[in-house]
């Protein structure tokens, strides 16, 4: 059949369709007819989409076929799908994708704006299909093809579209950005590996494909900037960061940071030159600063600016030493941030301009400051190792020593060290050769050396060095300091220090140290011997608080806090009130004195209520009395902190345990009777055979247990003596507050016993304290009400006219007067430890009845702080730890009212009634 020359050929062509089609003449005629008439093609579209054609009826390799499938697109989504359309959807998705399709349109000799206005209603069409096809098979009730599902048809569009970049040019870039541009807004970018197949992600699909042709030594320059145009080409930034944080969520990142075998260096140096472009400086910066990453990443990032690492550590030190990112971020934030510092640093010569610059550089200075108060040790010790090494590495001197231990993120800082000694950039990127082609073989570890001999003497064993170091004919002129036999002269040999080094530092360093490894065990060992111990404690408790280590000792803190211990838990009665107490109320300490007389007090009541503590250094055959330990692997885990580690115990008992029935263990009627009236002892017959017995032997002196005096000396003095010290504070703020300067005083200063560091660990005490005496008498009627009210006034009133002061002047005004977040937790966790031992002992009966007030308001303060944590409410001090452990204490505390209130509502209602 002859083709047909003009449109009015092509209209009676077409008018024959209207009829049965007997061959396949009329439409070859149409396939091969000119360009300029296939316009008229849709009405063809339209019948077939009604009557099915021949199955090969547009696939024929004519000049046409990407014309027509183009005029296929467009009109068979334009009418209702029907299940031969949607099949016919699936070839052309298959014969035509998006590049031939592209080279279709832009083949045509025409304007520029029609093309562009084509190419933009072939994509329209392109990206609809797995949309329309997912409706019209769901209302259908049929199983949608596989190639048109929505992750894989778009997986494999992102295909075709890396096939697209990698032939394109210069004039065609417009129009590959109009198509990627439209992917961002589809989502076909995710800022993460997509977790299921079913969701697309571009990059997951094309990088074993970018990964190939950027292996080819060809071609690997021209692909790599036709990526470049292509990054530079987008014109929102917007855009390009969400093309870019795709990127980096798919490349292969180590499994862990502080890997750096060969071959891991050589990955990350694959990864981190994979289409690098440095002129994308400003992007980048936004995206691995700006969002969240993975530690293992910033080893990539790195590699990826090494041209520009001045400017990366402006922008990482300018967000490190942020007050807002130490306070509010999280560990692994502040390790990230951390790790591209310290990568950045170790990219530099030593003693390099930019790392003096760095060093002596305002933010940074300013930024050390705030890390080094933050009360996080695991995020302390990051900003301390990003000072120490910048320091080193710049020509200074500055070493924190307090790198030893497991606990507080220590490991991972050594670990760090060790990582830039060498450089990523610097890797072999043939190193990925395995141990075992190596030649290794396992039983190569136990193949010693093959050295030669040596004349040399073998060096002395430890147990030798302290042979020699004990002979006498080798300490000649050197004082032995005796070991002190009672308590009088162990006081005298603490407290002739005066808190100053003398003349002879080294006699005085001795006894010291020589006091202190014998106090722990000469004071348990007094306990039950007299009143030689009832004597001595108040001048011990002296002396112990105020030493200082001026001289450096191993084991000082340790030494000091288990003496201290000791005094409170074998002499309760006649230290607390007079002196620990009383003492830590002084101005006159510092910080760690002051933790050392609160951990005392909650240690040694722990002890005395016979609950697990921190084992001491001392055997249990050296003293006279039993004491409950425990396993020594622990005793590592509790020296660094003792108190928050128990704490963290009871909080997450109290949150974990249900409401019981408490009838059993103490009945209602009965406790209730015993506090109110304390019936007096009756006057019972004496035994005379049991008297005799008595008068000859030696009667056994009467352990005082922790109930006996924890309201006496322990919860009492320390609530009571706080508020007094509390409106003795603020009486002078206020005569002060006119004044301007230093003249004006300020409660809540750095390690004051009102700033959030000593405050938190003194609420910390409390509850150990309150939680210790829980079976008292006393606890129902005063220390549970008097504790929750202490926690409710620290949590919702200023504590001090200061406590804002150290917000930033930019802060989100919602933001400021918020408390100190180890503070508001600390309150928190008390007021949780009450309510707990309220429903535990009475089911919260007394607490709701005769504290009414008391109780809704804590329930209310709870449920403002947790609606506004879930709100996103930024506290000082919320990252870390803390974040987390405010908003389980809030909870918690929710929980416990509402479980009281299920209970008592109706009889709080009644009371209040009655009392109207």
């Amino acid at each position: 059949m002859a083709v047909p020359s003009s449109d009015t050929e092509v209209r009676n062509l077409i008018h024959q369709l209207e009829h049965p089609i007997s061959d396949l003449s009329t439409l070859l005629s149409l396939l091969t007819a000119p360009l300029d008439s296939l316009s008229l093609l849709p009405p063809i579209f339209r019948r077939y989409n009604a009557n099915p054609l021949p199955s090969d009826l547009f696939f024929f390799a004519s000049p046409a076929a990407g014309e027509i499938a183009l005029l296929a697109y467009s009109t068979i989504l334009s009418l209702p799908l029907t299940d031969h359309s949607v099949r016919l959807l699936v070839r052309l998705s298959k014969e035509y994708p998006i590049d031939k399709l592209h080279s279709s349109v832009f083949s045509q000799k025409d304007s520029s704006v029609k093309l562009n206005r084509k190419w933009e209603d072939c994509v329209q069409s392109v990206v609809a299909i797995p949309a329309k096809v997912g409706n019209y098979c769901g209302t259908k009730g049929l199983d949608t093809p596989p190639l048109l599902e929505h992750g894989k048809y778009f997986n494999n569009l992102s295909i075709r579209c890396e096939s697209l970049i990698s032939t394109s040019s210069q004039e065609s870039l417009a129009s590959i950005l109009f198509l990627l541009a439209k992917l961002v807004k589809l989502g076909v970018f995710p800022p993460h590996i997509p977790s299921s197949d079913s969701q697309p992600s571009f990059f997951r699909a094309t990088l074993p494909f970018i990964r190939s042709r950027l292996a080819q030594d060809d071609s690997s320059t021209s692909y790599s900037t036709s990526w470049s145009r292509v990054f530079r080409g987008f014109e929102s930034s917007f855009d390009l960061q969400h093309v870019l944080a795709s990127f980096f969520s798919c490349l292969a990142a180590p499994e862990s940071n502080m890997d750096d075998s060969p071959s891991a260096r050589a990955s990350v140096k694959r990864e981190g030159l994979l289409l690098n472009d440095a002129e994308l400086w400003q992007s980048v910066s936004a995206v691995t600063l700006g969002r969240e990453w993975k530690e293992s990443f910033s080893r990539i990032f790195v590699c990826w600016v090494a041209e520009f690492l001045s400017l990366l550590l402006d922008d990482a030190v300018s967000l490190w030493s942020n007050p807002d990112h130490i306070k509010h971020s999280l560990v692994s934030r502040h390790r990230y941030v951390s790790s591209i510092i310290l990568l950045t640093i170790s990219y530099f010569t030593p003693s390099s301009p930019e790392l003096v610059s760095l060093v002596l550089s305002p933010d940074f200075v300013s930024g050390i400051g705030v890390y080094i108060s933050s009360m996080d040790n695991t995020i302390r010790h990051c900003g301390m190792l990003v000072a120490e090494v910048a320091a080193q590495r710049a020509g200074k001197t500055l070493d924190f020593k307090d790198w030893d231990g497991d606990d507080s993120g220590k490991p991972w800082a050594r670990n760090f060290r060790k990582l830039i000694m060498k450089r990523d950039l610097d890797a072999d990127l043939s190193s990925t050769i395995t141990i075992a082609s190596q030649g290794y073989d396992s039983d190569d570890s136990i193949t010693g050396y093959n050295s030669a001999p040596s004349s040399r003497s073998n060096s002395p064993t430890p147990s030798e060095l302290d042979e020699i170091e004990k002979d006498p004919s080798l300490n000649v002129g050197q004082k032995k300091i005796p070991k002190p036999v009672y308590l009088a002269q162990l006081g005298a040999m603490i407290r002739s220090m005066g808190g100053m080094p003398k003349d002879n530092a080294a006699e005085d360093a001795d006894r010291i140290e020589m006091a202190l490894n014998c106090a722990e065990e000469l004071i348990r060992k007094k306990k039950n011997y007299g009143t030689e111990l009832e004597e001595n404690a108040v001048n011990l408790a002296y002396g112990l608080v105020g030493l200082q280590d001026n001289y450096e000792l191993d084991r000082f803190s340790e030494l000091r806090q288990n003496a201290l211990n000791a005094l409170v838990a074998c002499s309760p009665n006649k230290l607390h009130r007079r002196c620990i107490i009383e003492e830590f109320f002084k101005n006159q300490y510092s910080a760690d004195q002051r933790y050392a007389m609160l951990n005392a007090l909650a240690l040694g009541a722990r002890e005395l209520a016979s609950l697990p503590v921190p084992p001491s250094g001392i055997s249990d055959d050296s003293t006279s009395f039993p004491s409950k330990r425990l396993p020594a692997p622990l005793h590592q885990k509790y020296l660094p902190g003792a108190v928050p580690q128990i704490l963290n115990g009871i909080t997450r008992q109290a949150i974990d345990r249900g409401r019981e029935a408490t009838e059993d263990k103490v009945p209602e009627i009965v406790r209730e009777r015993r506090f109110k009236v304390q019936k007096p002892q009756r006057i019972s017959e004496v035994n005379p055979l049991s008297s005799t017995a008595q008068n000859m032997g030696s009667r056994a002196p009467q352990k005082t247990t922790f109930n006996d005096v924890a309201a006496e000396f322990f919860v009492a003095p320390l609530i009571n003596r706080f508020w007094l010290f509390l409106r003795d504070e603020r009486t002078r703020e206020e005569r002060t507050a006119h004044h301007e300067g230093r003249a004006k005083y300020h409660g809540a200063g750095t390690g004051l016993i009102l700033s959030p560091l000593i405050m938190a660990h003194f609420l910390r005490t409390l509850t150990v304290l309150v939680h210790a005496s829980e079976h008292t008498v006393e606890w129902l009627g005063f220390i549970a009400p008097d504790s929750l009210e202490l926690a409710l006034s620290l949590g919702t009133k200023p504590i001090s006219v200061a406590e804002n002061a150290d917000e930033a002047v930019d802060s989100n005004p919602a933001d400021r007067g918020a408390k100190e977040a180890s503070v508001l937790a600390s309150a928190l966790e008390l007021a949780l430890i009450v309510l707990d031992g309220c429903i535990q002992l009475d089911g919260g009966r007394s607490l709701s009845l005769d504290h009414t007030a008391l109780l809704t308001s804590a329930n209310e303060w709870a449920t403002v702080v947790f609606s506004r944590l879930e709100d996103g409410l930024k506290l000082q001090g919320g990252g870390g730890e803390q974040g987390a452990a405010l908003g389980r204490a809030a909870s918690g505390v929710i929980l416990k009212v509402d479980e009281i209130l299920s209970k008592w509502r109706r009889s709080m209602v009644d009371t209040w009634q009655s009392t109207l």
